[in-house]
């Protein structure tokens, strides 16, 4: 299937940079919101996008107005009647996504792809409340999507084989990285990153170390920021969210640290809100004095610190992953690299593993599950490599073969 012309539901900063990602791509795209406002605030973002390529001399004033006429603002759904894809990018709550792909699949014609750019809620579930499941698809591009080249392509249980070929090449036209995910609570990178954050949230409330501490150990191991500027730029409220998805599939491994809610109740969410971790205001931390307050309620016992607490619970996930069938190991690694930014010089999340040991890996959880439970629990295929003499690179085999 060509696709000639796209649809985005959802004109805020996702919405926004998807629509100017695809007008980039040289295929007209309707932007649509429930105001005229929105709509408005959607296009201001597009074009800020495109001035930002001319100051940088990568675009001229004349090629902006050109890709500008590309999009059109739209506040009804009736402009979707001749679009080929509709990717949904609207706040992460089932009952609103469905109410849209319903009004979809009223007004689009019978073969446009209707996809979804949720970051964890059932792909599944949203094709059930249309008459075209097959059609039904999950298209999740990572935050900032016009920097980010990764895009998880996520099937549905009805949807077809066709769908995740057309979709899958839709993104490649617009310069991305597609990488097939089978449907699970969290998809891929989410699954995979929220142990890392949560793990560094543990070792915070405990006394391990300090937010600088750890944010600098991670970018010394040599990913692009630490964890709790990660969380401060995507927003404490898409992880906490994200994070009671996970803890309802997953049990006690994916069980968050106490200081999300903490933060979350107190509206530490982040730039968004001028604080987070961090305070983008220049005024008092209020994070600081929680932080201290949750380590007098733990007693202060200051749990020890290492790199290896916060990364190995990510090749834990990964193996589970595996395991489960959710990607190949290749696309795994391929994922980290280009969706969180996993060092280029480690390969991946997996070949790390492969390269220090996996029987390395193994001890080390099984130790770090003794002194922190459940949450560093080993994956079964981990064991069965490491019995198997599968340990990496030094055996020749591990997630990968080597020669």
């Amino acid at each position: 299937m060509y696709i000639y012309k796209a649809g985005v539901v959802g004109a805020g900063t996702m919405g926004a940079e998807i629509a100017q990602v695809i007008s980039y791509s040289g295929l007209p795209v309707v932007l649509k919101d429930v105001n005229q406002d929105f709509v408005n605030s959607g296009l201001k973002k597009i074009r800020e996008i495109y001035k930002r390529r001319v100051e940088k001399g990568k675009m001229s004033a004349q090629d902006v107005e050109a890709k500008m006429m590309l999009v059109t603002g739209s506040t009804s759904y009736d402009d979707f009647k001749d679009v080929d894809i509709v990717v949904e990018a609207v706040p992460e709550k089932m009952e609103l996504k469905k109410k849209i792909f319903q009004e979809l699949d009223k007004v689009c014609p019978e073969g446009t792809i209707l996809s979804s750019n949720t970051s964890s809620l059932s792909i599944s579930e949203m094709g059930s409340a249309t008459r075209r499941p097959h059609k039904v698809v999950g298209l999740h591009f990572f935050f900032p999507a016009h920097i980010m080249k990764l895009v998880e392509v996520i099937p549905g249980l009805a949807t077809s084989d066709e769908t995740v070929d057309d979709v899958t090449s839709f993104s490649e036209s617009l310069r991305k990285i597609p990488v097939r995910v089978n449907e699970c609570a969290g998809f891929l990178v989410n699954r995979l990153l929220m142990p890392y954050l949560n793990e560094a949230a543990y070792c915070l409330q405990e006394g391990s170390a300090s937010m600088r501490e750890i944010d600098q150990a991670a970018v010394a191991f040599g990913m692009p920021m630490g964890p709790f500027t990660l969380v401060d730029n995507l927003g404490l409220d898409v992880c906490e969210e994200v994070g009671k998805i996970l803890l309802e599939s997953y049990g006690d491994r994916m069980r968050p640290a106490e200081l999300w809610k903490k933060f979350y109740d107190a509206k530490l969410l982040g730039r968004k809100s001028g604080a987070g971790f961090y305070n983008y205001q220049g005024t008092d931390s209020l994070a600081d004095k929680m932080v201290e307050e949750l380590r007098k309620q733990h007693g202060g016992k200051g749990s020890k610190f290492s790199i290896e607490r916060i990364i190995f619970p990510m090749i834990n996930e990964a193996a589970y992953c595996v395991q489960e069938h959710v990607s190949k190991a290749s696309d795994i690694d391929i994922a980290m690299r280009a969706g969180v930014g996993f060092p280029e010089d480690k390969a991946g999340i997996l070949a790390y593993g492969d390269k220090i040991g996996l029987d390395v890996v193994l001890s080390t959880l099984e130790k770090l599950a003794g002194e922190h439970g459940a949450r560093f629990w080993p994956c079964p295929l981990l064991r069965r490599l490491v019995g198997a003499n599968f340990l990496g690179v030094k055996t020749k085999r591990g997630f990968f073969e080597y020669t």
